[in-house]
Parts: structure tokens; C-alpha cells; sequence
């Protein structure tokens, strides 16, 4: 929030309550990154949220509107409003979080209310369009079956007027006879129950007559708003598909131009306009600014000739840079690297056209830590924790930097086998990505059809084995006496986990039902894993892996991911488990959420950010991890993970800090205190540390890892075949082999019929269950191989946990519980 905005305050006193059909109030509301959040005043009136500068205006100056039937709210934090409507969006801040939650619910309620009203209008038009072919089929055939009954009534309506008026005629005839008295009087009745019958029909007529007219008026509007929203459709698929060709036009531009020099200095002069720069130390940049289809951009060239603006990339991949023509200082994005977006929000508002949407400056930490030492006492803050290091990176597991309550005696030298380092160079495939990503849109993941050319060589199985890199901070929390002590080092291997994803934007292979996946390290590091798929939709793996070294881990992972158009969302759902055998406490812990971004224009980057709360239910200890996402005006340190080491009355013993792709270390708090009150007027505390230790420090990728999908030096062994292994295990398929030795074309074709097997064997359970309900018999439907579905004492929840048998029949060879499955 802006200075001017922290000033002021949001007000809705003496205004209706929400509900109401008017509803006024004080917001701030973000404008750009320099003005950062404006007071303006919001009306929010028959489903309208309309926004003036001051009270004043209202009566001649609007200067945005959001209809709410088709908004979408959203809340980010405890004051803030993001709502959204087409390609507008508005990020909105209240003064308190009550008042936050009064507008929420005034939006809710106006929502609501807004929808109703515009299905209960007869020129409503708003549904859907539809998604597929047979949503389009099903609304021609219920426009025809309408103007095949619109026919049927006008013809009815027809009929009825040529027989009512027979009908009279007949009857007027008869009053003409010369009949008895008796038969006149007879006449005369049905005759006036003719007219009755002619006026009632004459009305029936006029209604029909009218309905057909209405009919026939809302039809042709239908069949207009529906053609309008084809054209619609057409337009924005072509325009995003304009979009694509361009981006990879410019990325095979960018990757033919001139490569950046390595040693360019922090801030080079520009060269004058039309010179050529003698100095090989420097990189001339051309900016192209931002077009239709086009993001902004920098393009290498060799002259300032036909360059309105020149830009010179400093050294350590620009930390900052300046722009010929007035210099601008900014900061580069964490993710991409040159020559992509900068990872932000668009905001396009009626105030602010021209301006682009950063996120706005995170709040500060809620405590202060203070390094004590033998002579002076120096203040630092939890976001500058990261930069201490407490031993060399190189040597982070080694027996210098385990706490003293740790016992590290049983050092001994490890037997361990000859793995390979590299595997085929990735080949270079092109793909035109609109034509896939087109029909992804709010689809779930896991239930599209993918080619090979979005994945990586190695099965989701695999991928959740990965967890294991770091096994060796579990051998250590293993040897602690301390539980709390033992808490940080599992806090480490939970982030630890995350290390690998940082350059890892490829989907790994979607696993067939009963596919397995075995990492036997039973000599080399004392444990061994297993991963089965125990369940397709939803997609479900369980994991159980056992080690000698005094602990065992399990877990059952159900992904839930969903394609936004710009970004995708990967939401692990399922509890992770780790027991340590001899003290007996039991840690659970959830993953956090994964955002890939720049899906259809720019380079992939990913970002972490969540909470992880870790419990002991042994001891009724906790473990706070915040993954802070990636803001613009942060002055931390990308991807910065920070914590508390708590015991079970909510005393803090430990401060931990760093980042999800490189290290974490640990600071044993030794006094804490009250401190003054921070900007907000919140009271701080002040924690007294002593020096931080390192608990992790990420390996250092293989050489030429950017060629094999950035897999780490575990991740390259993964699918190296071994011998008597299971016939479901992941290193089987052949799709996935394929992938890995280049032949991407055969890969797809297996691919698709490695799914279509699966698609026969579901829809013949699909079959047999049907069969059974028909006969009033009993089906069990698929139970997985090696795991059973229990319920864990612990946290109550119900998983899959492994039952046993899998290492024996491997021993065996007795492979027959296993379904033929490649």
C-alpha cells in the first residue's frame, strides 16, 4: 500500500448493509507499480461494482465498471479483493480484514442476485458456449425440435379459426330452419355456446398468435448471440495462435543471434546513436516494444544504428540495467532468463491502459532475529538469514555441521555400484503448442491427451522417488537425541524435495493403473523404495520406503491440476509419514502448491508457495515453513522459505531460512524478547540466535544437464534398467524408453496405445460392474497389487499403505500377482 493509502481508510458508515441493493464504501485499489494502491470510491449497485476517484465524480465521471454475473472473486490475503470479468481485473485492499469481509459478502449477495436476474430475463443469452461438437449438435437439434413445435402451433392456430368460423356458419343456417318452438330453443342454447366457444378460441388465437411472435423474435436473437459467440471463438483462437508463431518465431530469432558476453561490466555506457561499439566487453540490445501479439522485448544486435533504445546487460545476469535515453534501474525476475517475460499480473483497467501489474510489496517479517556472539551482537533480519552459511557448500553433510546432541558414530564407508551419468541429448523438436493447449483450458491434467513433446523420460512413480535425494538428512535426524533438533532436519528434507523443480517445467509420464516403480539402495545407502499406482481417476500413487538406518516414510500423492490459460496449478493432495524407529515419533507434513508459468507465451519458469505446517504426534511438536511466491518490490531473496521450530506449548527453539532450490539452515534461539512496534503497529519479537547452522546444501547439477531435461545426478539413474525387476516397472514402458533415446515420433505412437489399452481394460470393469449391480452381486473393482487401504492411527485419514510381499516375490521370481499392463 502507498504511502497515501496508509493514511487513509476504507469507510462504509452509514451506508446499507450488505445485501441491500446499493452499497458504497472506500477502497484502495492498485493503479500501477509506481503509484502503487489509490483511494477511490467503490458503489456497488444492481449487480455493478463501479469505481470513481472521489465522491464528487459520481455525478459525471465513471471510471470503471465490473458487471459481477460474470465476475469471479477472489480473496489473497486478510484485506485483499482481487475480481476479475473478461480481461479486466481489479486488485482491491480494504483497511481491516472485517471490512474486507463486509464487502465480500455485499459482492456475494450482488453476485447472486445478478445471476438470477439475468436468467429470469427473456432475451437471456448468457450461457456457456459450448465446449465440444456434441454440446454444438445438442443445441441445432433442440433449435430445430423448437421450430418443428412453433409450426405445429401455427398450424393448429390455422385449424382452429377455419372451424370455429365453419362452425358458426353451420349454426347460423340452422337459426334460418323452420323448426318446432322446442328445436329453436335448442338452437338458440347451442348457438350461444357457439359464441363462447368463438370468443374463447378468438383469445386462444391471440395469444398463440403473440407467443408465436415472441417465439419467433427470441429465436432469431438466439441464433445471433450464438453465431456472435462462434466468431468470438474463432477470432480469439486465431489471435492466439498469432501469438505462439510469433513467440517461437522470436525464441529461434533470440537463439540465432549473438551470444552474451560473460564478463560485460556492471553499467557500460551506450554507444551515441548510429556508432558502433568498439569494446567486445559489451552487449547492444535493440528494444522492441510492446504490439499487438508482442510482448516487449530485447533483441541482440550488432550496431546502434536502427536502435531508438539501446540497452547494455551488465554482468551476473543483469541484476540491474540501464536503458540508453534515461537510465532505469530494475530488477530481474527469478525464473526466466533473458529474452522472457517477467513473471506478473496484468491489470487491464479503464484508469490505468497503459500500465502493467507487479505485486505489491509483501509484508515485512513478524519477528527480528539478533545473531549473538562472544563480543557484539548484530541485528538481521529473517529474509538476510539465507546468506549465512554455517559451514562450506561443499561439505554440508559432513560431521562439522551436525548439532553436538547428534550422535554421527556410525560413519562408515558405503558400498556403492557404478551408475551412469548422462543419458541421449534431448533432440529439438518443434510443436505447434496452440493447436494442443487449445482445448485444455479448465480441464483437469491428468484426463488430456498429451504428445511425449511436453514430457520428460520419466514416470510420476519416479518422480515422487526423487524425494529420496537427500535421504542422508533423514540418516542424521535418525541420530539426534532431540526432537526438536530432529524436527529441523526433517523441515530440510521436506524443502529439499522442491530442488529439483526449479529448472524441471516438462510433465512426467502419467502412470498406468498397477504400474510400479522399485530403487532398490539397500547396499549403497541402507533403504529401498516402492511406488504403485493404485488408483487412476483421480490419479493416485502410494509410496513406502523402509531403510535400515532407523526410519520409514510413506505416502500416497493424488495430483489436482488445472490449466488457467496462462499458468498451470499442481495441487499435491495426500499426507506424507515418517517414523523414526527408535524414539518412535511420528512427523506428518502436505506438500505445497506448484506454478508453472508463461504456459502459451514466454519461457517456462516454476514457483513454489504455500505452507508447510510439520507435526510430531508423538511429541505434539510443529514446524512452520512459509514458501513466500515471487514478488516484484521483494527485497528478499527469490524463492526464500522461512520457519519456526516450535514444542508442544508453542515456544520457539529454532529459526530456519533459505530457499527451496539451494539450502537451508537452522538457528537455535537462546532468548527472545518484546520488541518496538513495526511500521503497522504491530509489536515484533525479538529473537536471540546463535549462529546458524547449515542443514542442506543442493548438489550441484550435472555437467550439460540443460541437454537431459536438467535431471539431477539421481534423477539420470532413475530409469536405468536393472535386472529382475518387476514386468510393471516404470523402466518397462515403452513409450517412456522411446522418449529417452530420441525417438519422440515412435514414443507417441506407443503412447496412444498404451492408453488406449488402459481406456479397453476400464470400460470392461466398467462392464462387469454393471453386470454385477444388474445380477444384485457383489463387485470389488480394482484392488491395487502391493498396497491396502487402511486407516492410520495417527491423523485418522484413510490411505494406502503397503502390505507386504513385493521384495520376497522379487526375490522368487514369482511375478504372477502382477497384470499385464504394457
Amino acid at each position: 500500500m502507498s504511502d497515501q493509502g496508509k493514511g487513509s481508510a476504507s469507510s462504509t458508515a452509514g451506508v446499507p448493509a450488505p445485501g441491500s441493493d446499493t452499497y458504497k464504501g472506500w477502497l484502495f485499489k492498485w493503479t500501477n507499480y509506481l503509484k502503487g494502491y489509490q483511494r477511490r470510491w467503490f458503489v456497488l449497485s444492481n449487480g455493478l461494482l463501479s469505481y470513481y476517484r472521489t465522491q464528487a465524480e459520481m455525478a459525471h465521471t465513471c471510471r470503471g465498471t465490473i458487471n459481477l454475473a460474470t465476475a469471479h472473486i477472489d480473496t489473497e490475503d486478510a484485506c485483499n479483493i482481487v475480481l476479475s470479468s473478461g480481461g479486466r481485473t481489479y486488485h482491491l485492499k480494504a483497511s481491516s480484514e472485517v471490512e474486507r469481509q463486509r464487502w465480500v459478502t455485499a459482492l456475494e449477495l450482488a453476485k447472486a442476485k445478478a445471476i438470477r436476474m439475468m436468467h429470469d430475463q427473456s432475451d437471456d443469452s448468457g450461457d456457456e458456449e459450448p465446449a465440444s461438437q456434441s454440446d454444438r449438435s445438442e443445441i441445432q437439434g433442440t433449435l430445430k425440435t423448437l421450430a418443428s413445435k412453433l409450426d405445429d402451433l401455427s398450424t393448429c392456430n390455422d385449424l382452429i379459426a377455419k372451424h370455429g368460423a365453419a362452425l358458426q356458419r353451420s349454426l347460423s343456417e340452422l337459426e334460418g330452419l323452420r323448426v318446432p318452438v322446442e328445436g329453436g330453443e335448442k338452437i338458440k342454447a347451442v348457438n350461444e355456446r357457439a359464441t363462447l366457444f368463438r370468443i374463447t378460441s378468438n383469445a386462444m388465437i391471440n395469444a398463440c398468435r403473440d407467443f408465436l411472435d415472441l417465439a419467433e423474435t427470441h429465436s432469431r436473437r438466439w441464433q445471433r448471440a450464438l453465431q456472435h459467440e462462434r466468431e468470438q471463438r474463432s477470432r480469439l483462437e486465431e489471435t492466439i495462435e498469432q501469438l505462439a508463431k510469433q513467440h517461437n518465431t522470436l525464441e529461434r530469432a533470440w537463439r540465432e543471434g549473438p551470444p552474451l558476453t560473460a564478463n560485460t561490466p556492471a553499467i557500460a555506457p551506450a554507444p551515441a546513436k548510429g556508432g558502433v561499439t568498439d569494446s567486445s566487453n559489451c552487449q547492444i540490445l535493440r528494444y522492441v516494444p510492446r504490439a499487438l501479439g508482442r510482448a516487449a522485448s530485447w533483441v541482440p544486435v550488432s550496431t546502434a544504428a536502427a536502435a531508438d533504445a539501446v540497452l547494455v546487460l551488465p554482468e551476473r545476469s543483469g541484476r540491474c540495467i540501464a536503458r540508453y535515453q534515461g537510465c532505469i534501474d530494475q530488477k530481474s525476475p527469478p525464473g526466466p532468463t533473458f529474452g522472457s517475460e517477467r513473471p506478473q499480473k496484468g491489470e487491464a483497467s479503464d484508469e490505468d491502459e497503459d500500465t502493467e501489474y507487479f505485486d505489491a510489496m509483501e509484508d515485512a517479517p513478524a519477528f527480528i532475529t539478533v545473531t549473538a556472539t562472544d563480543h557484539t551482537q548484530h541485528k538481521r533480519s529473517v529474509s538476510n538469514l539465507s546468506g549465512a552459511s554455517g559451514g562450506h557448500p561443499s561439505d554440508w553433510n559432513h560431521d562439522d555441521n551436525v548439532s553436538p546432541t547428534c550422535n554421527d558414530s556410525s560413519a562408515g564407508k558405503e558400498l556403492r555400484r557404478s551408475r551412469r551419468s548422462r543419458i541421449p541429448d534431448k533432440p529439438n523438436y518443434s510443436l505447434n503448442l496452440w493447436s494442443i493447449m487449445k482445448n485444455c483450458i479448465g480441464k483437469e491434467l491428468s484426463k488430456i491427451p498429451m504428445p511425449v513433446n511436453f514430457n520428460e523420460p520419466l514416470s510420476m512413480l519416479q518422480r515422487l522417488t526423487e524425494d529420496l535425494e537427500y535421504h542422508e538428512l533423514l540418516d542424521k535426524a535418525a541420530r539426534c537425541d532431540s526432537s526438536l533438533e530432529q524436527m529441523c532436519y526433517v523441515a530440510a528434507f521436506s524443502v529439499s524435495s522442491y530442488s529439483t523443480t526449479v529448472h524441471r517445467t516438462a510433465k512426467p509420464f502419467n502412470p498406468l493403473l498397477g504400474e510400479t516403480y522399485e530403487l532398490d539402495r539397500l547396499e549403497e545407502y541402507g533403504y529401498r523404495s516402492l511406488c504403485e499406482q493404485v488408483s487412476h481417476h483421480p490419479p493416485a500413487a502410494a509410496h513406502h520406503v523402509q531403510s535400515l538406518r532407523g526410519w520409514s516414510l510413506w505416502q500416497e500423492i493424488t495430483i489436482s491440476s488445472k490449466f488457467r490459460g496462462k499458468y498451470l496449478s499442481i495441487m499435491p493432495l495426500g499426507a506424507i509419514h515418517l517414523q523414526f524407529h527408535a524414539s518412535g515419533n511420528h512427523y506428518v507434513w502436505h506438500k505445497v502448491t506448484s506454478t508453472v508459468h508463461n504456459i502459451i507465451v514466454g519461457k517456462l519458469w516454476i514457483d513454489q508457495s504455500g505452507d508447510i505446517d510439520i507435526v510430531n504426534h508423538k511429541t505434539k511438536e510443529t514446524c512452520q515453513l512459509k514458501f513466500s511466491p515471487y514478488s516484484y518490490f521483494s527485497r528478499d531473496v527469490p524463492r526464500k522459505v522461512t520457519g519456526m521450530v516450535m514444542d508442544t506449548d508453542s515456544q520457539a527453539h529454532y529459526i530456519l531460512s533459505g530457499t527451496w532450490d539451494d539450502k537451508m539452515e537452522s538457528a537455535k534461539i537462546v532468548q527472545s524478547s518484546r520488541g518496538n512496534s513495526g511500521s503497522e503497529g504491530k509489536q515484533k519479537t525479538v529473537y536471540q540466535t546463535l549462529t546458524p547452522k547449515l542443514l542442506w546444501k543442493k548438489y550441484p547439477l550435472p555437467e550439460n544437464a540443460e541437454q537431459m531435461y536438467y535431471f539431477s545426478s539421481l534423477a539420470l539413474t532413475l530409469n536405468e534398467p536393472e535386472e529382475s525387476m518387476g514386468p510393471t516397472d516404470s523402466r518397462l514402458r515403452p513409450d517412456q524408453r522411446l522418449m529417452e533415446a530420441g525417438r519422440w515420433d515412435e514414443a507417441n505412437v506407443e503412447k496412444q496405445r498404451l492408453e488406449e489399452k488402459q481406456r479397453a481394460v476400464r470400460r470392461r470393469r466398467e462392464a462387469e460392474a454393471n453386470s454385477a449391480l444388474e445380477e444384485g452381486r457383489e463387485y470389488e473393482g480394482y484392488e491395487p497389487v502391493w498396497f491396502k487401504k487402511r486407516t492410520d492411527p495417527a491423523t485418522g485419514e484413510a490411505s494406502f499403505v503397503y502390505a507386504g510381499g513385493y521384495w520376497e516375490a522379487k526375490e522368487k521370481q514369482d511375478w504372477s500377482r502382477c497384470p499385464q499392463i504394457f
